[in-house]
């Protein structure tokens, strides 16, 4: 049934585009934000375990950046302003492990001077700026530290472990 969803969200997403954004999905449905019971898990290779409210994770050094988003499939959205929390910051509270390594990337909890929305990723989402957005998790509630990088959902179904804009997934060179 994936498969039909995906295809499903993306037609409706190609034909009803909301300020030049295309909203998909794989499971079919988009996670309800409840600010009382979410938690953002971080475990794995880390020193403790941690287990953040909403409220803990928006109390953390906020930063803030303007990046252009982009598809895999070809659109773009310029300039999106995204806060949030910096994976340093974030992941110093857990106190990853010697053999977990992560990149500076950020955890969106903002767009454009606005909480996300529920089709953006509310709560919280990945944000990579220079690669595809299949990398930008949505709906993020747990962080798992591992010492070798998985394949995700769209790597199992052929897209680049790597997604560099313009240098993977058949683009460029």
């Amino acid at each position: 049934m994936a498969p039909f969803t995906s295809a499903f969200s993306q037609l409706l997403g190609n034909l009803f585009p909301i300020g030049g954004w295309r909203i998909y999905t794989i499971s079919g449905s988009m996670p309800i934000f409840d600010e009382q019971a979410w938690r953002l898990e971080i475990g794995g290779l880390v020193r403790r375990p941690v287990s953040l409210t909403y409220q803990q994770l928006r109390a953390l050094p906020r930063a803030e950046q303007v990046s252009t988003f982009h598809c895999v499939t070809g659109w773009t959205v310029a300039n999106v302003r995204w806060a949030g929390v910096r994976f340093d910051h974030l992941l110093a509270t857990a106190e990853p492990l010697p053999e977990a390594t992560a990149i500076n990337v950020m955890l969106a909890l903002d767009m454009d001077g606005e909480p996300l929305s529920r089709a953006h990723g509310s709560p919280a989402r990945v944000v990579i700026p220079e690669m595809y957005g299949y990398k930008g998790v949505k709906w993020l509630t747990r962080m798992e530290l591992v010492a070798e990088q998985p394949r995700g959902f769209w790597e199992q179904h052929g897209y680049d472990q790597n997604a560099w804009v313009g240098r993977s997934n058949g683009y460029g060179s």
